[in-house]
Formats: structure tokens, C-alpha cells, sequence
């Protein structure tokens, strides 16, 4: 009798919670998320963590389904998925913006910031959400920016440990135009290619090398057909979390609210995993065999340099109301 007093206070619990998700307009929900990188990659950690918190949130009415290492497509795939509405989210890097929103090429300028706090206070700031402004008129809604990290060259021929050690070499990049000029600028090959492409291509040599965040390149084995990784730290690359305008135009306002609150919640917790992922996996890429060197600070101030001409041709291209907004964050948060 007791046990049954027990079940039926329980159901009764249930009920209370389910009660005010309902009164506030929340429906049953699928939300389909993806993203290219790994299941042990923070970024899944990061939906993960949305997925537990939204739930939660919203007396599990709204369910989040993770589909990583790109089972939705590539980037762009995922992106036309998202405007198209047939699929609800994803996380990728903000580089994959800068075809619709050319402006989201500055985010991937070239060392621009120096450390994490400097990424944040940018990316979270009036620069970030200026560009995050731009996006629902391409159909696409954000909730703010993940952590991807700091990106380093690997390569098969070669250390890096000045810019004239990528002349000549073919350097996987993301298809995107600052990345491409940067590395042309360095006198390196740029072969844009989609992600899910890559291990293949460096294992078919068809490119010699790549560049991207430590943990990104752990995760996904590069270590495997890549023998050096170096410490070049060029560009933070930041993940963007998207919804479908025409999925969030579909929710009610408490569901919005429940969004906003689980990814801004989500947010700090997926910085943290990232970063403390990047520190081990140096470690780990060595104890794969990987050679790993760092650049002295005389030969990153050379890259710098090398790389400014490019900074400035693109930023003329831009609006100048954001650029003017960017230099201004960055003399801001350089000075804190």
C-alpha cells in the first residue's frame, strides 16, 4: 500500500511538473542537431549538455537528437538544411558564415586576439552579437558562440617554425576567403575542402597538410597521417550555435525563453570542457607519435605581419559601421 501511495505521489509529481510546460504553450519536440565533429569532441559534449538542460527545462517535451561527424553533411549542407527548415540546429565554426554574412570573416582574421578571455569578451560582446544580428534574414537564428580554440598547422613533410616553412606545402582550409589569401599570403598551396573529406585526402596525400584546434585534431586520428603539429596559434575559431529561423519562428515564446536560457547556460560549461580538452591533447598527439613544436614569438610576430596586407584588403570589403565596431572591441579588450 505504501509502495502504491509512493507510485501514485510520484505520478502526481510528474503531472505538477508537466502542467506549467503545457500552460506555457511547450509542445513535444524534436530537435534534430547536428555538427561535423566526433561524439568524444566538446562540441558534442556542448549538445549534450543543451540536450540535458532544455529537457529539463522543458518538462522533457523538447528533445534534442545529436547526429555528429557530419551524418547530416558537410557544413554547407547542414547550413542550406537549416534555412531550408529540415533541420532544427547545428554548431558549426563561424567561418562557415562568412558566404552569407561575408562580416563573420572577421572573426577569422588572423591573430587578432591572444588569449581566450580576449576571444570571449569579442565574441560575447557588441562585436558578436552585431554579427549574430545579421543572421535572420539568411533564415538562420544563433545563441551565441562554443568554443572551438586556437588553430595550429599539421603537416606531413615538416616542422613549422617560421612562415617560410609553409611555402610550397598544399594546406587543407575551410572554404572560406580569409583562410585561403592568409595562407597564400604565407606562399602555402590553399586546398579548400570540405571537413568530412579531409582524413582521406591527407592519407591519400593529395594535401599535405591541415590546420585546426588540438582537440579536432586528436579526435579525429589526424595524428595517423600527419607526423608534425605546430604550435602556430594563427586564428581562435569559435563554433556558432544555430537554430532554423523557420523551426524558431514555430515555437511560442516560453520555448524561445527555454532556448535562449539552455544554450546561454550551456555556454560556460562547453568553454571549459574545450580548453581543458586543447591542454591534453597536446600531450596525447605526442604520445601518438605526433612531433610537436612551438613557434618563437619573434617568428608569430613575422606571420603577423605577413598576414596584415590581407586584414586590410578584406576589412575595406566589408561594412564599415561593423569593421569600425570590431577595432574598436579589439583596442577595448587588448587594454583589459
Amino acid at each position: 500500500m505504501r509502495t502504491l501511495h509512493r507510485s501514485l505521489a510520484a505520478a502526481g509529481l510528474t503531472l505538477a511538473l508537466a502542467v506549467p510546460a503545457l500552460a506555457q504553450g511547450v509542445q513535444d519536440r524534436v530537435i534534430r542537431f547536428g555538427h561535423l565533429n566526433n561524439a568524444d569532441h566538446p562540441v558534442s559534449f556542448g549538445v549534450k549538455r543543451f540536450a540535458e538542460l532544455l529537457a529539463a527545462k522543458s518538462g522533457g517535451r523538447m528533445k534534442v537528437q545529436e547526429f555528429p561527424a557530419s551524418q547530416l553533411g558537410n557544413e554547407m549542407q547542414q547550413q542550406s538544411a537549416l534555412q531550408g527548415g529540415v533541420q532544427q540546429m547545428s554548431a558549426p565554426a563561424t567561418t562557415s558564415l562568412a558566404g552569407i554574412v561575408k562580416e563573420f570573416g572577421l572573426v577569422d582574421f588572423p591573430f587578432a586576439v591572444g588569449s581566450f578571455a580576449q576571444a570571449d569578451a569579442l565574441l560575447d560582446g557588441p562585436l558578436g552579437q552585431a554579427l549574430i544580428a545579421k543572421l535572420p534574414e539568411k533564415g538562420l537564428v544563433a545563441l551565441g558562440y562554443w568554443d572551438l580554440g586556437f588553430r595550429n598547422v599539421t603537416n606531413s613533410k615538416r616542422p613549422i617554425t617560421k612562415p617560410e616553412d609553409l611555402e610550397g606545402l598544399k594546406i587543407r582550409v575551410i572554404p572560406n576567403p580569409v583562410f585561403l589569401e592568409t595562407f597564400k599570403a604565407f606562399k602555402a598551396n590553399p586546398v579548400p575542402m570540405p571537413f568530412a573529406e579531409l582524413y582521406g585526402a591527407l592519407e591519400a596525400k593529395a594535401v599535405d597538410g591541415q590546420e585546426n584546434p588540438y582537440a579536432v585534431i586528436l579526435s579525429n586520428k589526424f595524428y595517423e597521417v600527419q607526423k608534425f603539429v605546430s604550435a602556430t596559434n594563427h586564428v581562435y575559431a569559435a563554433n556558432i550555435v544555430l537554430v532554423s529561423k523557420k523551426f524558431w519562428d514555430s515555437l511560442s515564446p516560453a520555448e524561445q525563453k527555454m532556448m535562449h536560457e539552455a544554450a546561454d547556460e550551456t555556454r560556460g560549461y562547453q568553454r571549459q570542457v574545450s580548453r581543458a580538452a586543447a591542454q591534453r591533447a597536446v600531450g596525447d598527439l605526442q604520445a601518438k607519435g605526433a612531433q610537436f613544436n612551438e613557434l618563437a614569438p619573434a617568428e608569430q610576430a613575422r606571420m603577423r605581419q605577413i598576414a596584415r596586407p590581407v586584414t586590410e584588403r578584406f576589412a575595406a570589403s566589408y561594412d564599415p559601421a561593423i569593421v569600425k565596431l570590431y577595432t574598436d572591441e579589439l583596442a577595448r579588450i587588448r587594454k583589459q
